[in-house]
């Protein structure tokens, strides 16, 4: 792993334990300029890792908790009459940080989401019509609960192909529980250090479009693609939108394991992240459906 994102990923470490993996695609996602949807029960540590990674990168960071009553304008802002300069004046929502986390989006009206899932698209908000460009980096963090959905507004298939990859953090084992029960009475979720500043971050976004892409590693992902739009198994098959973010996926993971080649093996540790959700995969099947198709598809020579 490449020196800066290994330092990032070890202070992750210090306040998620025993989740390696998934740090290491949840900043991969970042690299990658994508957005990340977190599947999980509460207290499994969302909040924990996104304000963790804020803080590696320092980066600015706002929590935004989704609620039925939660309107457009609670999270992009408003125009707001100001009485003294006789004009409306914008007041930003909590969408202009670097790093935001939106918790339990499918508990927000349609029309709420989509506020958000459109910012996300463009990486602006545009009020009365008057665009606001959003900072960079931009980073959404949505998690959403699998279990508990009544009375939620599940994202259709449309808005989950915008979050470039789904991770679900899980139960702890025994060891890592028994570290946070200790970390939490020694306060050890305080020591996360800012590791690279904003300038790093960017070009580390930018080494990650020049990895190489051989011609074999490229085959395998567009033979994958079309394993899920062929094979009858999927009513929501890969779109062209997936393909380009296996790539992108791929060429990332490559650079955080020091390398500037991708290899199939890459596209392979990024797979099921980016294309599970996109194939309307529940979490908790997600590891053997995807295993079943790396096993279907051969890797080309």
């Amino acid at each position: 792993m490449s020196h800066p994102i290994k330092e990032i990923t070890q202070q992750l470490s210090h306040i998620i334990f025993g989740k390696e993996q998934q740090i290491k695609l949840a900043v991969c996602c970042l690299l990658c300029r994508g957005h990340l949807l977190i599947e999980d029960l509460p207290g499994m540590g969302k909040t924990t890792l996104s304000h963790g990674l804020a803080d590696v990168l320092g980066l600015s960071y706002q929590r935004v908790q989704f609620t039925s009553d939660l309107l457009p304008a609670d999270v992009i802002g408003s125009a707001i009459f100001d009485s003294d300069k006789h004009k409306f004046t914008f007041h930003a929502g909590p969408i202009f940080s670097q790093v935001l986390l939106g918790d339990e989006i499918n508990r927000a009206s349609p029309k709420t989401q989509s506020a958000l899932l459109e910012a996300m698209e463009e990486r602006q908000v545009t009020v009365d019509g008057v665009s606001h460009p959003l900072p960079e980096p931009f980073f959404v963090i949505a998690t959403q609960n699998p279990i508990h959905q009544a009375g939620t507004h599940p994202l259709p298939e449309s808005q989950l192909d915008r979050f470039f990859m789904r991770i679900s953090l899980g139960y702890p084992s025994e060891d890592a529980e028994r570290k946070l029960i200790l970390g939490i009475k020694q306060n050890i979720s305080s020591q996360v250090n800012k590791v690279i500043d904003i300038e790093e971050l960017f070009s580390l976004q930018a080494q990650a479009g020049q990895v190489k892409l051989a011609q074999s590693v490229l085959d395998y992902i567009l033979a994958l693609v079309k394993y899920t739009r062929e094979s009858g198994l999927f009513t929501d098959p890969l779109s062209p939108r997936a393909s380009i973010a296996l790539g992108h996926g791929a060429r990332t993971w490559a650079l955080m394991d020091g390398r500037d080649y991708a290899t199939h093996d890459d596209v392979q540790a990024v797979f099921g992240s980016i294309a599970a959700h996109r194939l309307n995969i529940p979490c908790h099947l997600q590891e053997q459906a995807i295993s079943d198709i790396l096993h279907e598809v051969v890797i080309p020579l």
